[in-house]
């Protein structure tokens, strides 16, 4: 799994501030208007749609056959013989999109315009201190990528720019490029680039005093490259060129080809995700390889790249470590006999678990997520009722104190701290009503400066809306807290629309952060909130376990408990009540629509996973082993029939479903195109209603949607009109 860190952007004056203001107040002032007239039911065009082809397959597997009429859409990425007829069946289904939604289309171009005028166009991030120079990124207006600039010494002197994405990006649909490294010399920048969206990225290497890029190009990566002392050797992570699996890790040289890079390591556990970087003392490189239950790394004295990695500690069963390294000693976060993680710290030249002391120790109420490191200081990141908490330990005398955040609901996370000799912590700080902020935090004064937080252009007024925190109870009796926002004004008379949103997969949690874009909804009487539901690490590591695997259907449960909560007091009601999620969220969706369709009046789905036991006995597709822990191995007979039991695809039935919009990318790496198309085409097939069914394909982005930073406005002013079609909201 991949750490995502929020990235906020620094304040400039723009040219055109004075324009995008009166723009803003005036869209503004009609949305007002608007709120205070009557609601018409939108009048969807009485058109049929797509009725995709069925071709009878039969699956079976322990004694169970199952007819699959609609397997022949997996050709597209099979490259099988119905390829054509795939790309046809998907055109189709975007042009009757295009159709039913044609009555909204000044609409969506308005809710475009509307977010978009919100975002500060000519921006410059927080630059960071690096090895001598500050690093930063600035985007300029109407464009929709960025600048990777640095400036030597001091944010005065003359600005270098190392990358300029914009015209990088020129006559591409799509353009992503991450994972810059500096050499230590300051001279070599590695980057890797994908220009498909399959998170396939190719690493190149620019000269940064002649502006050269060098020959070497290092192809199927994941895009890590970590420099060795040097300058001259990288380490990457090599992927499988089908299957997408991160495979192997490799030593390049520069100046030879990518066919003489050196295997230095090969995963043979094909469930397992690995990855290679390098600690911010500069000390060491580490190979890391880690699934949802066990981890293992390797090190390798950063200053002799032809030498072998050693183990750290071989890998134990059920056992989960991560490392940072220190001057005199490696720090050990596990979970070896600590369900919620413990701190250990172990010798330089003594690192297998007999040598392991343990520094904080396992707490049932406190989840330790993950150590911030410095010369004199270390920052633990610890998760207590659902919130962040950030403890600061002096290495001399262990003398510590947590960070005040002064609110009682938020999300905040590190943020970028490249600079060992440091005493300042950088971190990120938001909430449903701050906008993204980021603070560096003085360790010994204990003293924070707000570096930067999130313009919102036109005017926002963080007292015009309220949060709230609240828990509902699952039919076990487990409560399950849930938190919303909405603009004064709002009455709990069950008569208010409200969106439902979560995830709960991964152990990953949904903190209660700030979206300007969310605005357009709370500003036309919506309600947002977020479920806090099992499959997240949201109440700890156990909120996780119980939502996974064979209890994977308590993070279903949890979801429709929280809507019908909603809906009892009187938040909103069945006829205004929606529901929203994405990915392993989107087979959130699948399965609520499946089990209580008469809860929503509307369901999105993006880029969903919903033919869960197909995808997971087809190990050629991307990243299935890799996910064995999570959902299980259908080949397993007991694994395959409780994953059966609750999958989307799986499941559907001829009753009555709610008004569904599904969304999917035709490159997508994570779930595949043909996921979400085949659920369409049964439920087209099977649904005995009337109410509305749409599927969208982007036919030139993947999973995480378009790579402009407005580009991917246009998907949610479309999630939005979709909405307010349903409601009867015009403008």
């Amino acid at each position: 799994m991949r750490i995502l860190r929020l990235v906020c952007i620094l304040l400039f004056q723009t040219t055109c501030m004075q324009t995008k203001l009166i723009a803003a107040i005036l869209l503004t002032t009609l949305i007002a208007c608007n709120n205070k007239m009557k609601h018409e039911p939108y009048q969807w065009p009485n058109v049929q749609p797509p009725i995709a082809e069925k071709k009878a397959f039969n699956r079976t597997i322990h004694g169970d056959t199952v007819l699959d009429n609609y397997s022949w859409m997996i050709d597209f990425f099979k490259k099988g013989p119905d390829s054509t007829k795939v790309v046809d069946y998907l055109k189709a289904e975007n042009a009757y999109l295009d159709t039913m939604m044609s009555g909204t289309k000044k609409l969506q171009a308005d809710l475009f315009t509307e977010m978009k005028v919100r975002i500060k166009e000519k921006d410059e991030s927080v630059p960071y201190l690096k090895n001598g120079y500050y690093y930063y990124t600035r985007t300029e207006d109407g464009k929709q990528y960025y600048k990777y600039c640095r400036k030597k010494g001091s944010l005065t002197a003359p600005e270098e720019i190392l990358l300029d994405v914009d015209e990088m990006a020129k006559g591409k649909s799509y353009y992503s490029v991450t994972g810059y490294n500096v050499s230590d010399d300051n001279k070599l920048l590695a980057y890797g680039v994908d220009d498909v969206s399959r998170r396939q990225y190719t690493i190149h290497i620019k000269n940064l005093e002649t502006g050269e890029i060098l020959k070497d190009a290092i192809t199927n990566t994941s895009s890590d490259p970590t420099w060795a002392k040097d300058n001259k050797t990288i380490f990457y992570t090599a992927n499988n060129p089908v299957t997408l699996l991160s495979e192997k890790i490799k030593r390049h040289v520069l100046g030879t080809t990518e066919s003489q890079d050196v295997t230095v390591y090969e995963e043979k556990d094909k469930s397992n995700y690995i990855g290679v970087g390098r600690f911010k003392n500069g000390n060491y490189i580490a190979i890391y390889s880690q699934a949802t239950l066990s981890a293992e790394i390797r090190l390798l004295d950063a200053g002799t790249p032809a030498a072998a990695f050693k183990v750290f500690q071989p890998r134990m069963k059920d056992v989960l470590y991560d490392i940072v390294a220190l001057a005199d000693k490696f720090l050990i976060r596990t979970n070896w006999n600590a369900k919620n993680f413990r701190l250990m710290e172990c010798p330089l030249d003594k690192t297998d678990s007999s040598h392991w002391k343990e520094l904080i120790p396992h707490r049932e109420d406190v989840l330790l997520q993950s150590v911030e490191e410095f010369k004199d200081f270390i920052v633990i990141n610890e998760r207590k009722d659902g919130l962040v908490k950030m403890r600061v330990r002096n290495l001399a005398g262990n003398a510590e104190h947590y960070i005040n955040f002064g609110e009682a609901a938020y999300a905040a996370n590190f943020n970028v701290n490249r600079e060992y000799n440091s005493t300042t912590l950088r971190y990120s700080y938001t909430s449903l009503t701050t906008p993204a902020s980021i603070y560096d935090y003085d360790m010994v004064g204990k003293g924070k400066k707000l570096m930067k937080q999130q313009e919102v252009l036109g005017g926002y007024d963080a007292k015009e809306y309220t949060t709230e925190r609240l828990t509902a109870t699952a039919k076990d009796g487990t409560k399950v807290p849930i938190s919303l926002v909405y603009k004064k004004g709002f009455e709990k008379n069950g008569k208010a629309p409200l969106l439902l949103y979560a995830y709960g997969s991964y152990g990953i949690s949904t903190d209660a952060g700030f979206n300007s874009n969310r605005l357009s909804l709370l500003n036309r009487g919506f309600v947002f909130a977020i479920a806090h539901i099992r499959g997240g690490e949201d109440l700890g590591r156990q909120w996780y376990l119980d939502g996974k695997l064979m209890k994977k259907k308590n993070t279903f449960t949890d979801f429709i408990d929280c809507g019908e909560f909603l809906v009892k007091e009187k938040y909103t009601s069945k006829e205004h009540l929606y529901a929203q999620g994405g990915s392993a969220g989107g087979l959130l969706m699948g399965a609520v629509t499946n089990m209580a369709p008469d809860l929503w009046h509307g369901v999105i789905a993006q880029v969903p996973f919903v033919d869960v036991v197909n995808t997971m006995l087809d190990e050629s597709i991307p990243l299935t082993t890799n996910e064995f822990d999570e959902w299980g191995n259908p080949k397993n007979k007991d694994a395959y029939f409780y994953m059966k039991s609750y999958s989307p695809y799986e499941n559907v039935e001829k009753k009555n479903y709610p008004n569904i919009l599904v969304a999917t990318g035709l490159h997508d790496s994570q779930v595949q195109y043909f996921e979400p198309a085949k659920w369409v085409a049964k439920l087209r097939d099977m649904k005995t209603d009337k109410n509305i069914l749409l599927l969208h394909t982007n036919m030139e982005f993947g999973h995480g949607g378009a790579s402009g930073r407005f580009d991917y406005l246009k998907d949610v002013a479309l999630n939005y009109a979709f909405l307010f079609a349903l409601e009867g909201i015009e403008k």
